[in-house]
């Protein structure tokens, strides 16, 4: 992102010439409060919003309509809610819908949502209805629809928010066995460190830091200022 700029339809600037690398395999947590611009930013990178200054670029592709298709192809998009990404009666039905848009039929389909679903632990629930499941099953379920699409880039919006303890364990472990580029958008601080070596904090539309998670979390100056806090009684140098 060089310059990323980005006002909604009813003038409120939310982005205000951001520039960002991400480089291939890297892990990075996109920090900030509410209202930092944050869900703003990462939907540019597969054209749900168009940049209204500065540049997006996808793998050296620009984030243009021409591009788009492929673009998708590489960045999956995990949202906060898993219910905005399960719609179909069936689990199998929900991962396969992606693949099957880009033409894949038969065994080969099949095959790509035992592949997905293997990976987040639910292939013995192919066959259940989605909201029968538990919230935490569901975010792994959303989880498989996009690894159904074998993304080279791996976007999460809050994925560790309203999970139990065992459930965000398990999707830590999920997340830390792919071989993906990782953005992950989160509030929960211990998890920004346990997973992502990277930190960008943005605040007010801008990047006000970017450095390696450690280091961010414990200036404790900076952590303030953009009103981040860790849980009471966390220490980053005792956790690390």
């Amino acid at each position: 992102m060089q310059g990323l700029a980005f006002a909604y339809p009813d003038g409120r600037q939310a982005l205000f010439g951001v520039d960002l690398t991400v480089q291939k395999g890297e892990r990075v947590a996109l920090l900030g409060p509410n209202g930092a611009g944050k869900t703003t930013l990462v939907l540019h990178l597969n054209g749900i919003h168009t940049a209204g200054a500065g540049s997006v670029r996808v793998a050296g592709l620009p984030v243009a309509k021409k591009n788009l298709a492929e673009i998708r192809r590489r960045v999956g998009i995990v949202f906060q809610d898993p219910d905005d990404q399960l719609f179909m009666p069936t689990v199998a039905e929900d991962v396969a819908f992606g693949p099957a848009n880009l033409g894949l039929r038969g065994t080969a389909l099949q095959e790509r949502v035992t592949e997905a679903l293997t990976a987040v632990g639910m292939a013995e629930f192919r066959d259940r209805t989605p909201h029968h499941l538990s919230f935490g099953q569901r975010r792994r379920v959303a989880v498989a629809t996009v690894l159904a699409m074998r993304p080279e880039i791996l976007v999460l919006d809050e994925p560790s928010s309203n999970l139990d303890p065992a459930s965000r364990r398990e999707l830590a472990d999920i997340l830390r066995s792919l071989d993906v580029t990782l953005l992950m958008v989160t509030h929960d601080l211990p998890y920004a460190l346990e997973l992502c070596p990277r930190s960008v904090l943005l605040d007010g539309g801008v990047v006000v830091a970017d450095a390696p998670t450690p280091e961010l979390l414990l200036d404790a100056d900076l952590m303030r200022q953009h009103r981040l806090e860790l849980p009471y009684g966390f220490d980053p140098s005792v956790a690390l």
